[in-house]
């Protein structure tokens, strides 16, 4: 019989049966762990031998070598990282101690000097008597007063300067307005042709108003342009009084007044010219001349604000332009009073016997040149900081030598006489005055006193058309250089003034240019002869010397300009800056649509000078 068992006592049973199969599996492995330890470890029969397998300790070594030899190799790069810092806080030690010494050694030097200063002025008032102090005081006291007011005179014509441009930008604006506002519309005038023609379309019978309508059109266009010229024959006006106020003048104040207002409306006769019904070949001569009129009068605006005193050369073309610009105002007055609405409508239309056509054809005839005081090209104005250097050794010749040399240098020109009129004594050097006389005029040359140099040159030839290039303008201008004992000069800058070719020689030695030793040449384009010429740049400054070497490569100091500037063309030359002949690139290229001259430090790389070329193509100038 079956014995009966409860379920508790079922469940108790079979944990105790499970507790007892997993002590015997736990007995068990170690002998099952030692069995597959002895199977791993079993030798292998080949043959008659046993062999045992054991690990290839060979690549493991290969491992650690290598990774010793990179470690070895960081420890190496990381000690040569230290050396190198230590080497430069080393070197930037002795720097800053080498700069306190400097400055250590400075500094004594300065106190002895104040020192020595202090003893020679306490032997000077030991011996000085009462009336020499008492003069010296007063002295000392008008230096400083002198001083104080020449400063005050400074702040004051820069603040005018100021004030002066302010009204300028907005005159302007003005006569941008003015001449927008009276300018004929082109949307009007369409409107005007579109409703003439729709009325012809749709009333046959009314053609002959729309041909009174046109009439009435060209009426208005006729009014205009006269309306235009009254505008002209006004800024002529108050040229002159400018420019006549300009002449005497000697108040750095009133100056700066007086050639504001030249530069404003020389811009503006410049835009009223523009809408004259006439072509601009009868307009050329006298668009350019107001151009440079204008350029003229803001440079020597811009020289007097700083302090500066207008020179000798810059009134004598304050002098030049008054004499012109009487001359323009006598022929647009006359123009003025003499035209009618008749006269415009035949300038109008073209018509070659028109009074507008026949009064700028004089004008354009007449001798309208360039103002000479222009800054025409890069560095044209660098006769100011420039000194004798090499006149002093040079020995003098005497007034009838100075004859002879004019003669040997001008002879081309056919000359029947040479006669030294004076002299002219300058701060820098000593010229004889020598007049030249040809079949067909006079011409006038300056010949220094020491060595004999032709330091200026001037003829009066008439020049009304074009027959010479510049190209060739520029062989002609080389040649008589050559002739005159220049040597090595190169063609630098180019201009051209209705039939007059302006040209500026720099000298030129091993590829560099020597801008501070320059010679301006005026070329007439109809006859093909020099009829100009100043040297007194080259003649106080050219000296023979050899420039520094450039310790920046052009490609280092070409990074440093503007990315978007578009370089054209490049070079070393030497340049004056800050009263002192400096090494520098030259970078000529575009920008906006405009032309640029960049000059960076061929020592430092850093930008010093910009210039800008503005003007037409009948007279370029550089701001």
């Amino acid at each position: 019989m079956k014995k009966e068992v409860s379920s508790g006592a079922e469940k108790a049973e079979q944990l105790t049966r499970k507790n007892n199969n997993s002590t015997k599996t736990k007995n068990s492995r170690p002998a099952n762990a030692k069995a597959s330890k002895n199977t791993k470890s079993k030798t292998v029969k080949n043959g008659t031998k046993k062999k045992t397998v054991k690990p290839a300790k060979k690549e493991i070594n290969e491992k650690k070598l290598k990774k010793q030899q990179a470690r070895e190799e960081k420890k190496l790069a990381a000690a040569k990282i230290r050396a190198e810092k230590k080497q430069k806080r080393l070197e930037k030690q002795l720097e800053h101690k080498q700069k306190r010494l400097d400055r250590i050694a400075a500094f004594k030097e300065k106190r002895a000097e104040q020192r020595e200063k202090r003893r020679a002025r306490r032997d000077m008032l030991k011996h000085e008597s009462k009336e020499a102090r008492i003069k010296r005081r007063a002295e000392e006291r008008e230096a400083k007063i002198e001083a104080r007011t020449a400063k005050r005179e400074a702040a004051a014509a820069e603040r005018q300067a100021k004030r002066e441009h302010r009204l300028k930008v907005r005159a302007e604006k003005r006569a941008d307005r003015k001449e927008r506002k009276h300018a004929p519309g082109f949307g009007g005038w369409l409107a005007a042709v579109i409703a003439l023609g729709v009325t012809t379309l749709a009333l046959g019978t009314m053609t002959t108003f729309g041909w009174m309508n046109m009439n009435g059109m060209q009426a208005d266009m006729a009014g205009i342009h006269t309306q235009s010229l009254y505008e002209l024959n006004s800024i002529v006006d108050n040229l002159d009084t400018n420019l006549a106020k300009a002449r005497v003048s000697n108040s750095s104040n009133e100056q700066v007044r007086i050639l504001s207002d030249i530069a404003i409306e020389s811009e503006m006769a410049e835009v009223v010219l523009e809408r004259l019904p006439v072509g601009t070949q009868l307009t050329q001569n006298m668009t350019s001349f107001v151009n440079k009129m204008g350029d003229s009068a803001q440079s020597m605006l811009y020289a007097v604000a700083r302090g500066e005193k207008l020179t000798d050369s810059q009134k004598a073309s304050i002098k030049y332009m008054y004499e012109v610009n009487l001359e323009m105002k006598r022929i647009i007055n006359e123009l003025t009073s003499s035209s009618n609405e008749k006269e415009m409508l035949k300038a109008m239309k073209g018509k070659e016997n028109s009074l507008m056509f026949k009064s700028f054809g004089d004008l354009n005839n007449n001798t309208i040149e360039t103002p000479k005081e222009i800054n025409d090209g890069p560095f044209s104005d660098s006769i100011k900081k420039v000194t004798a250097k090499n006149l002093e050794a040079l020995e003098e010749i005497s007034s009838t030598r100075a004859e002879e040399l004019a003669k040997e240098y001008f002879n081309a020109y056919g000359l029947t006489g040479a006669r030294c009129t004076g002299e002219t004594i300058a701060e820098q050097i000593e010229c004889f005055n020598v007049c030249l006389t040809t079949n067909d005029g006079e011409m006038f040359a300056q010949i220094s006193k020491k060595g004999g140099k032709v330091v200026m040159f001037d003829s009066y030839k008439d020049c009304a058309t074009k027959n010479f290039s510049v190209e060739r303008c520029t062989d002609i201008a080389q040649d008589l250089l050559g002739a005159l004992g220049f040597d090595n000069m190169k063609a630098v800058w180019t201009s051209e003034n209705g039939t007059t070719c302006n040209l500026n020689f720099a000298y030129e030695q091993d590829g560099v240019i020597f801008y501070p030793d320059m010679i301006k040449v005026k070329v007439c384009e109809e006859r093909g002869i020099v009829t100009g010429l100043e040297g007194m740049a080259y003649v106080l400054n050219h000296v023979e010397r050899s420039a520094d070497d450039a310790t920046v490569s052009e490609s280092e100091a070409e990074a440093n300009l503007n990315p978007d500037f578009e370089i054209e063309g490049s070079r070393l030359a030497v340049i004056p800056f800050d009263e002192q002949e400096t090494l520098a690139y030259e970078f000529y290229g575009s920008y906006g649509g405009n032309d640029y001259y960049i000059y960076v430090d061929a020592k430092t790389g850093e930008e010093i000078e910009v210039f800008t070329v503005v003007g037409t193509a009948q007279g370029r100038a550089l701001m």
